[in-house]
């Protein structure tokens, strides 16, 4: 069962003014402050005082400084500050997007035209950070905000990892409807391919109205049952006419069950998709990407960092239960049902199968619709 607790009290923030609450959950709030200079309105992800957990502080930490890497790019949400409260809560001060895809898609029909201008700008944003050595782990619709121009940027880098990260210390993370078999099958943390996967089925969900593999019917979409026809990948076709056979190929190549079949970067799954825009006579979306010469302005991102950065200040102690609000936008930075997160991955040498596991429920904030963090205890022989 999953721990609730009430919304935390916005922090005094200097040359910030409090508006109004935005979302709330496990690992963190998020708050709609006006800032003074420049003026403008903003979303602050705060962490709450009752949360002590040194590995939540590891990803709150993690996400600041990947945006930082990041941010610059036209496709990745914008970060201005982090820095620590006065009660001594970590925050991270960007920018204000009030609205998301997390379920415009199950609503409208969203034009053929528009879904393809989104993947072709989430395939560049992917691509940029896979050159900086960087991988999100968690890309779906609801982690697709739109900005207040109405322009789609990817969100929530909260369990984002380094691709050169490879050791008895992974972190699994994974969004059951949109991960890829290899990563339900826990073989892997997160790859290139894995993320050309989560990407296809996140322009898949787009298009139909729903998750891939996922059914109509009543109690057909558990978790369980959502694995197993994962770890199946049979590509089924998207019921709409006005979808070109073209398209459904490169969604059935991006979601191919095989990993070595798929496209092998995000950049030429985004060129894939400018063919079908050339195909249907629309204008290429710009696949916007570094140039071979670019490297991050900055070192590379310590994933291992669990420390409150910031300047000293004192800590008021709470002892707070609260529960999760739904939100759109931005707001759902504080939420994500659908991402679960287990400690390190230790593997036998039997096939790579993973050890039992006793399985304790926490909770934890990423971005998009109330998280739930997962963590695990192997046992067994080692």
């Amino acid at each position: 069962m999953v721990a609730t607790r009430l919304p935390s009290a916005p922090p005094i923030l200097p040359g910030l003014a409090y508006i109004r609450p935005l979302g709330s959950g496990g690992f963190a709030d998020v708050f709609l402050y006006e800032q003074d200079m420049p003026r403008r309105n903003v979303a602050v992800k705060v962490m709450p005082s009752d949360v002590r957990d040194p590995e939540l502080r590891r990803m709150f930490n993690a996400e600041a400084d990947v945006l930082a890497h990041l941010s610059a790019h036209p496709s990745i949400v914008t970060v201005y500050q982090a820095s620590v409260s006065a009660d001594g809560r970590p925050y991270i001060v960007m920018e204000y997007c009030p609205d998301s895809l997390a379920q415009r898609y199950r609503v409208e029909r969203i034009p053929v035209e528009e879904v393809l201008a989104i993947g072709v700008r989430m395939a560049s944003a992917l691509e940029s950070a896979h050159r900086a050595g960087l991988i999100h782990r968690d890309v779906k619709p609801s982690n697709i905000l739109i900005t207040t121009f109405g322009t789609p940027v990817l969100a929530d880098f909260g369990i984002s990892a380094s691709l050169q990260r490879k050791s008895g210390g992974e972190v699994l993370a994974m969004s059951i409807p949109w991960s890829s078999p290899e990563v339900i099958a826990e073989q892997t943390s997160g790859t290139v391919t894995s993320e050309v996967w989560s990407l296809g089925a996140t322009i898949y969900s787009l298009l139909a109205g729903h998750s891939p593999f996922e059914r109509r019917e009543r109690g057909q979409n558990t978790k369980d049952l959502l694995r197993r026809r994962i770890g199946r990948a049979t590509y089924v076709e998207i019921p709409r006419y006005d979808v070109p056979m073209a398209l459904q190929t490169v969604l059935a190549t991006a979601m191919s069950r095989d990993p070595a079949r798929r496209y092998d970067s995000a950049r030429a799954f985004g060129e894939a998709l400018r063919s079908v825009q050339a195909e249907l006579g629309l204008s290429p979306t710009p696949l916007e990407i570094p140039s071979t010469e670019w490297t991050p302005a900055s070192g590379p991102v310590d994933f291992a960092d669990s420390g409150l950065r910031g300047p000293a200040r004192s800590r008021v102690e709470r002892d707070v239960t609260r529960k999760s609000r739904a939100g759109t936008g931005v707001a759902g930075l504080a939420r994500d049902e659908d991402t679960e997160i287990s400690s390190p991955v230790r593997r036998r040498g039997n096939g790579g199968r993973a050890l039992p596991w006793i399985v304790g429920i926490g909770v934890g904030l990423l971005a998009g619709a109330g998280a739930v963090v997962v963590t695990l205890v192997a046992v067994g022989a080692l």
